[in-house]
């Protein structure tokens, strides 16, 4: 994970509580569901940019509350979610949402289509991982075909974000683009596991040169979340110049990505309304970008990056 999504919160709210307090959240909404494993510690520090002993902290709290389990060998896994009162289906909640249960009411369909645009394409990975395990470990009902298109940013040339603040120091934004190549090569093996399950699995990605100022879902192309970046400066763990092995924090402009708050949208009968205007607006925002900028590319080009690149 590479972006922060607890910093900067307010109401005096310790950097502890806030890490307690969306990782609760993670497990209410299903982010990550009953008997998933938690990443690394290391992963979560770094992808909520505070310390690892922060997180640890943080973490035991979830235990002493009989939510999480730390194994060694074996990583965190959950063992019990938190209860939450009912609350209508997604699409009726005004207000900040969440992508799971979007995108578990997709999955039910018989065609799922999705057009993202992210930073980094984290939280959505997270999300089809659970809809494969959903599929293939616990029999849910496949859809008959996937189709995602995603916009990146390029990783040809520096980003406003992440970014380390001395201008020639090129290691933050080399780790980014580290993160979007493995993260490539994740969404080409959950292609083709999709596709060993039967779901005929279509996955487009466009690079587009420009650094993201907010990430975008359309869900069957009736449903939307929105949610821009908060630009804040943090400290990011990357190797020492000329000893690779050692790691030293850098002063860095990144963005909030974990606990990011997105507004939910959909396309109403009149086109009139407020949600109908902005869902149409943002609908043609991607589509001009992904017209504009043709050079379609699949996951499994992330491992060696875009043919630019090359």
């Amino acid at each position: 994970m590479g972006t922060s999504g607890v910093a900067g919160g307010g109401g005096g709210e310790s950097t502890q509580a806030r890490v307690e307090r969306v990782l609760r959240e993670q497990l209410e909404n299903g982010t990550y569901p009953l008997k998933a494993r938690l990443p690394p510690q290391r992963e979560l520090a770094d992808g909520f940019g505070v310390s690892r002993d922060t997180v640890q902290r943080a973490l035991a709290r979830l235990t002493d509350d009989g939510l999480i389990e730390t194994r060694r060998g074996s990583g965190t896994r959950v063992i019990r979610v938190p209860n939450s009162r009912p609350h209508p289906p997604q699409s009726q909640r005004p207000g900040a949402a969440s992508l799971k249960p979007l995108i578990d009411q997709a999955f039910r369909r018989p065609e799922v289509s999705l057009d993202v645009a992210t930073l980094t394409a984290e939280t959505l990975l997270r999300h089809l991982r659970n809809q494969h395990e959903l599929i293939a470990v616990e029999g849910a009902r496949a859809p008959e075909k996937l189709r995602i298109r995603m916009l990146l940013p390029w990783t040809t040339e520096r980003l406003a974000y992440p970014r380390a603040l001395a201008p020639e120091d090129p290691r933050v934004w080399e780790r980014w683009r580290t993160m979007i190549r493995e993260n490539g090569i994740q969404l080409d093996e959950l292609r083709a596991g999709f596709n060993g399950l039967g779901v005929e699995t279509r996955i487009e990605i466009q690079h587009l040169p420009m650094t993201p100022q907010f990430k975008l879902y359309v869900i069957n192309d009736e449903h939307m979340l929105f949610g821009p970046y908060a630009v804040l400066p943090r400290t990011i763990r990357v190797p020492r110049e000329g000893r690779p092995d050692e790691v030293e924090a850098v002063e860095s402009l990144d963005v909030l990505g974990l606990g990011a708050t997105l507004s939910y949208h959909r396309l109403e009968a009149d086109e009139r309304t407020h949600d109908s205007v902005f869902f149409t607006s943002m609908r043609e925002w991607f589509d001009s970008n992904w017209d504009q900028w043709p050079e379609v590319t699949h996951p499994e080009e992330a491992i060696h990056g875009p043919p630019t690149e090359r």
